[in-house]
């Protein structure tokens, strides 16, 4: 029987010690793996609530400054209307050109020199100055051109130019051309109001633009709208300004001037009921579509900026004056005998010796002597009220940017000679807008009213400002006198509108210079038509005429005559001068018989 002997197996027993070891040193390499990635967690967790939660403007912020985008909606300025919805003012679409330079390098887009030679040539431009503009990679924005045509806009865009891009921009467009250029006004590149009503009312002809927020993915396209404001849009503007009037009124005017060589013309037509201008007018005068040869003596309102000595037009204030004091009455009659008088050593004196003379005769041939007998009959504070009281010394509450007050030196003693002289209209200077308004006080019945030129809506309830400043008896009574002004024996015959009576001055003054008065003159008629019942005052003046004629019989007159014919026939306003309108409805059937 063979007896088997066990042995201690060693190895196995070193085996069992390995294994042993080798889970435990596996368990430290799990919790550092473990512990390593949950501290990755907890740092990603800690920085991910640090974003979100305790700092995520600034991250919002880039991540907005690459997706949002705001998007203004055009608004355009508001319409400039005449009384009658005639478009005096209107906005148009264009385009402005510009350029990115750093986009334009980027792309080497100079290296196009054909496209740039084409692009210098449709904007008028020189090619080297044209990409000189572009030349630092670090600007981001330039504007090459702006307001320019959608025609010349898609000939820039099919250039296709690298970094050349287009805007939507607004132009203003004026219908008229020159006939209302400064009424109206202008606007500059950014189409803010410069001049005119359009820089008086550049705040209400400016609308709002709305906005609208959107976001853009990473090729550009909208994916979301974010938020919509809604702008607010320009008021329109409507003038008491009658177009058909206004384009007769500069047509007369430009060929007056022409025709009288002379530097300046101007004419101005109030509603004598309302105060509104119907028509103000200036030559020269300069087209606002086209700026590139526009002077600045072309773009004012000599209606309203230019003060100049009236001369014999202001004679009817000095009658009018003594009426109120009542130191005469309308048949009286002033001796003017023999022509002339010294006054402290200075002559005042008439053409001849009319000798004694009515009140409408004294008017009628523009008598110095009897307007400076009538003035010193009277105290000379109540003399320049009437002068104050009739408007000429302030501005006509019309508003219109430059407006002159006029020129008028008030000082505590005078004397007999310069209240004479202030009589007939020297001494003293005034505005064509002045002028009109002391006319329609005087054709209203005493009572005097602003000029206006702004139409207000009828909605409103607004009333002009008025004030009774002469009696009714006494204003009426000089503008009868003054419709003798115009007869076959007056200094104005051709004023005259046939079927009308009218009533009017002349003024004919030297323009005052250094040291006196030069050789240059100011023509003017003011005139009131018609006289059964006055609807329209005319004011024309003819700024130093260089022909042979020189006196306002012979210039302002005749122009006077064919600016208020037409208005009054434009309106519509019946004849009231049955002696001539019988003559010419008589005529007329024998023509046609």
């Amino acid at each position: 029987m063979t007896t088997l002997t066990m042995k201690p197996n060693y190895n196995k027993s070193k085996r069992g010690a390995k294994q042993n070891v080798k889970p435990s040193l596996v368990h430290w390499r799990f919790v550092v793996v473990l512990v390593v990635v949950v501290m990755v967690f907890v740092v990603l967790a800690v920085r991910a609530a640090y974003i979100q939660v305790i700092a995520p403007d600034n991250l919002i912020e880039q991540g907005d400054s690459r997706t949002l985008r705001t998007r203004n909606m055009p608004s355009y300025r508001g319409l400039i209307t005449d009384r009658n919805g005639v478009e005096l003012a209107v906005s148009v679409p264009v385009r402005a050109i510009y350029a990115d330079p750093k986009i334009i390098h980027q792309k080497d887009g100079l290296s196009l020199t054909r496209r740039w030679q084409a692009l210098a040539e449709v904007l008028g431009q020189d090619a080297d100055k044209l990409r000189s503009m572009v030349t630092n990679p670090k600007r981001r924005f330039v504007y090459l051109q702006r307001q320019v045509s959608p025609a010349m806009a898609e000939y820039v865009e099919q250039l296709d130019i690298p970094g050349i891009y287009l805007r939507n921009e607004s132009r203003r467009y004026y219908p008229t051309g020159e006939v209302a250029a400064q009424v109206i006004g202008i606007t500059d590149v950014d189409d803010n109001g410069i001049e005119g009503m359009e820089r008086l009312y550049n705040d209400w002809l400016t609308g709002t633009p709305g906005s609208r927020v959107i976001r853009r993915d990473a090729k550009g396209r909208q994916v979301e709208i974010l938020e919509t404001k809604d702008g607010e849009a320009a008021g329109n503007l409507q003038l008491t300004i009658d177009q058909r009037i206004q384009a007769l009124a500069y047509r007369e005017i430009k060929e007056a001037m022409l025709y009288y060589k002379a530097t300046s013309a101007s004419a101005l037509v109030v509603d004598v009921k309302s105060g509104d201008i119907l028509a103000m007018v200036n030559a020269p005068s300069f087209n606002p579509n086209d700026r590139d040869d526009v002077s600045p003596h072309r773009m004012r309102n000599r209606v309203f900026t230019d003060a100049f000595e009236p001369g014999s037009s202001l004679k009817p204030l000095a009658v009018l004056a003594a009426l109120e004091f009542g130191n005469v009455k309308v048949g009286d009659v002033i001796d003017t005998s023999p022509g002339r008088m010294r006054l402290g050593g200075s002559l005042v004196k008439d053409e001849r010796n009319y000798g004694p003379l009515t009140l409408e005769e004294i008017i009628q041939h523009s008598s110095n002597m009897g307007t400076s007998k009538l003035a010193l009959g009277v105290p000379k504070n109540f003399l320049l009220d009437t002068y104050y009281n009739m408007g000429l010394m302030t501005d006509t509450g019309s508003n219109i940017p430059g407006e002159s007050s006029g020129i008028f030196h008030e000082r505590s003693r005078w004397s007999d000679f310069e209240l004479a002289t202030l009589s007939f209209g020297y001494g003293i200077s005034v505005t064509t807008a002045q002028l009109a308004r002391m006319y329609a006080t005087i054709a209203n019945g005493g009572v005097r009213r602003p000029l206006k030129i702004v139409q207000q809506p009828q909605s409103s309830g607004w009333q002009p400002q008025q004030e009774q400043v002469v009696s009714a008896k006494n204003a009426n009574a000089v503008m009868t006198m003054m419709e003798s002004v115009t007869q076959e024996d007056g200094t104005a015959k051709k004023a005259q509108v046939p079927g009308y009576r009218v009533a009017g001055k002349t003024g004919t003054s030297r323009k005052a210079i250094a040291g006196g008065y030069g050789e240059e003159y100011v023509n003017i008629f003011a005139g009131i038509a018609p006289i059964s019942d006055p609807r329209l005052v005319t004011v024309v003046l003819i700024n130093e005429p260089g022909g042979d004629l020189y006196h306002a019989g012979d210039t302002a007159a005749p122009t006077f005559s064919k600016i208020m014919g037409g208005a009054l026939q434009l309106l519509n306003i019946a004849p009231d001068d049955r002696q001539v309108t019988s003559t010419l409805w008589m005529k007329g059937a024998q023509n046609g018989s």
